[in-house]
């Protein structure tokens, strides 16, 4: 199986992020901009914690809090779950499914690599899964 550091190689994608004293709205404005569900929040250049589309409804849309006057500092999830990029795939999987969460930013050494969504996860499965079958076939077919 894939380890993380395989997966950031191939993906080579942007990592978005906001800073720790950013309103909500700005922060919703760069998810919706580059649709996306989580951002990653930054103080300086170190990991402070992570704003999801679940903070914002739990911690501001149900308690009737404002977009605009409320800080990602206030609400976001400052205990966050980490991986490195030594990690499998299916190891990501379990820390998820384990944690009930859909984000985990990819961290070695205090620095940021990265971060994987469940939707990354089931891309890198099914593909695993699809390469196995066809090397059972080949080699059923002999």
């Amino acid at each position: 199986m894939k380890t993380l550091g395989q997966f950031l190689e191939e993906s080579k994608r942007p990592v978005y992020s906001v800073r720790l004293d950013a309103t909500v709205r700005e922060a919703l404005e760069v998810m919706a901009k580059h649709n996306i569900g989580a951002l990653l929040v930054l103080n300086d250049h170190s990991l402070a914690g992570i704003f999801s589309e679940r903070d914002y409804a739990r911690k501001v849309a149900l308690q009737g809090k404002s977009s605009s006057g409320a800080k990602v500092s206030e609400i976001m999830t400052s205990k966050v779950i980490t991986i490195n990029t030594k990690h499998t795939i299916d190891q990501c999987m379990q820390i998820m499914t384990d944690n009930h969460i859909r984000h985990l930013p990819i961290v070695n050494d205090q620095n940021l690599m990265g971060l994987i969504s469940i939707g990354d996860v089931v891309r890198e499965m099914i593909a695993h899964q699809k390469s196995t079958i066809e090397q059972l076939q080949s080699y059923i077919a002999g």
